[in-house]
């Protein structure tokens, strides 16, 4: 029986330990589980950190790491992976394409304890050696092959179907597809003139989710990868497919989350996550982003962090992050450092107006009323960076003010007067 099926009968031990973690009670984080508008991540084979995403839970952050053909050193990965969790990563995607994938990704499922996720169609197409050689056995026996190392959640592309292909056919976008597993498909369905395996099959895809227990991340093939494509006809008819096929993976006790552009301008991200809220009937939302302008390559991390605060507030669940080498190149140690820093102010932003977590505020505004130094880099997300930002010029008074207003200090002034 599926985490989600017994959910609807109890509450499995995962399911207490998670709502633990999130502080909220077991019965009602169950609920939640069974009713499909909150997943646990799970699977038996990998021993993973209890995680619940979704309605009324804290925002939660992915990091993407993973070697490519250009660039493949696993051990680098390995050290993103604990650089990433260090500072507040919930989950890890391994998108490796370069080198022995297969022993990449059981080296990180070994030595991380968050959940993983992968997209197997990376997988897939690389043993086939071209696209087009890609069949159905191919697929499926890759995201088996997945499932039984114990990755815990897999993107699908399972919306990008000769429908949904031939609407983007049809649309001026400036910038076709840019999902790497969208484009995939969306050449394999061109050119071999067959439906997308992934959809054609989905009730496999269910059986193997239910035996292997692994969430499904329906993947957004045809999210736009430019401003001026957002919430557009191809867009919105993918969401429309991956709505139905959510209705169908409830029904049949798998647990699934939707993911969503991707590049979308301010004033159009509350539609956006409204508009799978209603499609999706509540499934958690996972975001790449939003990258709200296109014009910021080597600072894609603020312009992510933006979108995803945004979108955080308005419902989305889970953000993955964008690293300052978006658009640019693989990221190295330090760029999933200010990635996943970008993307935890984000979260967190958000939360607090769902009034989760406002005690490290709290604590933070109490120690910089103090002056205490020590205190505040306690409480700061990346106390290394505070305290050499601080020692870089300091106070010449004998305050304990900082060098930018030393002995005017407002804070000095009124604990002085007060």
């Amino acid at each position: 029986m599926t985490l989600m099926k017994q959910a609807a009968r109890s509450v499995p031990d995962i399911i207490r330990k998670a709502a633990r973690v999130e502080q909220v009670d077991a019965k009602k984080l169950a609920r939640l589980v069974a009713s499909g508008r909150a997943i646990v991540p799970h699977n038996p084979r990998h021993r993973s950190r209890p995680c619940a995403i979704g309605e009324g839970l804290r925002v939660k952050i992915n990091a993407n790491i993973g070697t490519s053909p250009d660039h493949c050193r696993p051990s680098e990965e390995l050290k993103k992976a604990r650089v990433a969790i260090e500072y507040g990563a919930d989950a890890v995607m391994d998108l490796s394409t370069g080198g022995d994938i297969d022993a990449i990704r059981k080296s990180i499922i070994k030595k991380v304890d968050v959940a993983i996720g992968t997209v197997p169609i990376y997988q897939a197409a690389n043993e086939a050696g071209h696209l087009l050689d890609m069949d159905e056995d191919i697929m499926f026996r890759t995201i088996e092959k997945h499932a039984k190392d114990g990755v815990d959640f897999m993107t699908v592309h399972c919306g990008v179907t000769s429908e949904s292909v031939e609407s983007l056919r049809k649309a001026k976008r400036i910038c076709s597809i840019v999902s790497r597993g969208g484009s995939f498909l969306a050449v394999w369905i061109i050119k071999n003139g067959l439906e997308n395996p992934l959809y054609k099959n989905f009730d496999y895809l269910l059986e193997l989710a239910k035996e292997h227990e692994f969430v499904l991340s329906l993947g957004d093939g045809l999210r736009p990868g430019s401003i001026l494509d957002a919430t557009d006809k191809p867009q919105l008819h993918e969401l429309t497919i991956l709505g139905k096929l959510v209705k169908r993976a409830r029904a049949a006790g798998v647990q699934v989350m939707v993911e969503g552009p991707g590049h979308v301008p301010l004033d159009q991200i509350e539609t956006n996550v409204r508009v799978e809220k209603t499609i999706c009937k509540g499934a958690p939302f996972y975001v790449l982003g939003p990258l709200v302008t296109d014009i910021a390559p080597g600072y894609d991390h603020i312009v992510g962090a933006i979108g995803g605060a945004l979108a955080a507030f308005y419902g989305a669940d889970f953000l993955c992050y964008v690293t300052p080498a978006e658009h640019l190149s693989l990221p190295d140690l330090e760029d999933v450092k200010e990635g996943v820093i970008a993307s935890k102010i984000a979260a967190h932003a958000a939360d607090l107006t769902r009034g989760l977590d406002i005690h490290m505020d709290r604590d933070m505004s109490k120690a910089r009323k103090a002056l205490d130094w020590e205190g505040m880099f306690r409480h700061a997300l990346d106390p290394v960076k505070a305290r050499r930002t601080r020692d870089r010029r300091p106070a010449k008074s004998k305050d304990r003010a900082c060098s930018m207003c030393g002995k005017f200090c407002a804070m000095n002034t009124m604990n002085e007067l007060l």
